[in-house]
């Protein structure tokens, strides 16, 4: 199989995504890794919370995937993303491409977060030193 979906409450590990996604006919990974920033609009951030609709985010993030190899001769793509507390630094999100060649792997990379930022039910929850707000992960 060439796709590697998947949605946890667990830490995500970026060196086994990498891990994943290379192949011996694969000239290019590229990876994207969504960190938690210390400030939103000026805001500081305490935390972040992720909240998902599990069973639609996983077919979405699937069919994201599946239109990514449709659409560009890449090898492999993963996508993973992480609910629950996360503090600033830590990864809520990795999207790993590989594919014989760099453009291939960098424009699926580039749209599978793009469209996983419109599509896929994954809601946040900024916690401010003076308060919270609920927000779509795809703004």
């Amino acid at each position: 199989m060439n796709t590697n979906i998947h949605i946890s409450a667990a830490p995500l590990n970026v060196q086994s995504c990498i891990d994943w996604v290379l192949s011996p006919e694969s000239g290019g990974i590229d990876v994207f890794i969504g960190t938690v920033r210390n400030a939103t609009k000026g805001k500081k951030v305490v935390h972040l919370e992720f909240e998902a609709y599990e069973p639609m985010a996983i077919s979405e993030m699937k069919k994201i995937a599946e239109a990514a190899i449709n659409k560009w001769p890449v090898h492999k793509i993963l996508i993973h993303h992480r609910t629950g507390s996360l503090n600033i630094g830590e990864i809520p999100v990795i999207i790993a491409v590989s594919a014989a060649h760099r453009a291939a792997a960098f424009e699926a990379c580039r749209y599978a977060i793009d469209t996983l930022k419109q599509t896929v039910p994954i809601w946040k929850k900024e916690v401010f030193e003076d308060g919270e707000v609920w927000v779509a992960a795809h703004p």
